[in-house]
């Protein structure tokens, strides 16, 4: 089964698109959609994913495991929300990556001009992912004997979402007193301004404060993200696009997808990505799966992943590993940042 929640409210026996109250919810692996039937009891819940996460003792002797947590972004239904959410555990476990996977499914239309409306949505429900997700495996960790690992994989708005979540989540006293910190932080076609991710800026500081790592992998050629589209009402460059700042904090990686998509999109069947390809063309590709498995295991240095070819300190970009040439001077790619 999968392991979902959902803000989604409960409307006339189905979930709508307008926000409600938190369901922790096991769907059937054939199920197409999510239903309030497949609701059950927060704890039940809890212990499932925690038996889910391939807890083993680790090299330092210490019984840890790993969870997940996908946040989707705008114009998603649940049927690609699940759809989505099955080919990263499906691609993830043949990398060798076996903690569970949970989907954050907040209320975004599958209207495509209804993107501002889907950031009002997203915002309401921002802090439902810190309080009613984050912090509750963070207070789970002593019940299940060991330390659980809990990252997050924001694509899209779902960036937003997590931003907004952490900022708020330091403003809540019951929450702030907890100690509580994801290991991986992963942005994909990161639907939030690059600029404000620079060291020292305030809308970023509570994201950065609770995150031991963030990666952000970019594209210059993500249409979706590009000034000039018409829904996007001509926000400042995206951080999926034009990538993090040169002055983001030194825990913050940037790794730029350009010359390997480019690459990648003339030869791959466009029929299989879940979306439109220059912005989703992450899901069910082996290079960027490999990637992110390796960012998520924590077992190499960020140095020494062999999908990433390092073009300064802390920006790198994604290469085939059997393009990689060590010997070869690298050429960072140059791209007009709109």
């Amino acid at each position: 089964m999968d392991f979902v929640i959902t803000v989604r409210q409960e409307e006339d026996g189905k979930y709508g698109d307008n926000p409600g109250e938190t369901s922790f919810l096991f769907v059937p692996d054939q199920a197409p959609g999510i239903d309030p039937q497949q609701s059950v009891d927060k704890d039940t819940w809890v212990r499932n994913v925690i038996n889910e996460a391939n807890v083993k003792v680790d090299a330092t002797g210490v019984p840890r495991g790993d969870v997940l947590v996908f946040i989707h972004g705008y114009n998603n239904d649940p049927p690609t929300v699940l759809a989505r959410h099955r080919r990263l555990k499906t691609d993830l476990a043949g990398f060798g990556f076996h903690g569970a996977i949970v989907s954050f499914d907040w209320p975004s239309d599958n209207k495509a001009l209804a993107y501002l409306e889907d950031r009002h949505r997203a915002k309401l429900t921002a802090f439902q992912l810190v309080s009613d997700c984050i912090e509750l495996f963070a207070r789970m960790q002593s019940k299940a004997n060991c330390h659980l690992n809990v990252h997050v994989l924001a694509h899209s708005t779902g960036a937003y979402v997590v931003r907004e979540a952490f900022d708020d989540a330091d403003e809540h006293r019951g929450i702030a007193s907890i100690n509580w910190t994801v290991s991986q932080l992963v942005f994909i076609s990161g639907d939030v301004t690059a600029s404000s991710w620079a060291q020292g800026d305030a809308d970023a500081e509570s994201t950065y404060e609770h995150c031991i790592r963030l990666t952000n992998y970019s594209n210059p050629f993500d249409e979706v993200l590009q000034i000039s589209n018409v829904k996007r009402a001509g926000l400042e460059p995206r951080v999926g696009r034009v990538g993090l700042p040169p002055n983001a904090p030194e825990k913050a990686v940037n790794v730029n997808c350009g010359e390997y998509y480019q690459k990648m999109i003339r030869e791959r069947d466009k029929n299989t990505i879940i979306g439109s390809p220059s912005h989703s063309w992450q899901f069910g590709d082996p290079v960027f799966t490999q990637d992110l498995a390796e960012t998520l295991k924590g077992d190499l240095d960020r140095h020494a992943i062999n999908t990433r070819v390092q073009l300064a300190t802390a920006q790198f970009k994604l290469v085939a590993p059997q393009a990689l040439v060590a010997s070869a001077p690298v050429t960072p790619v140059v791209v007009e940042q709109r």
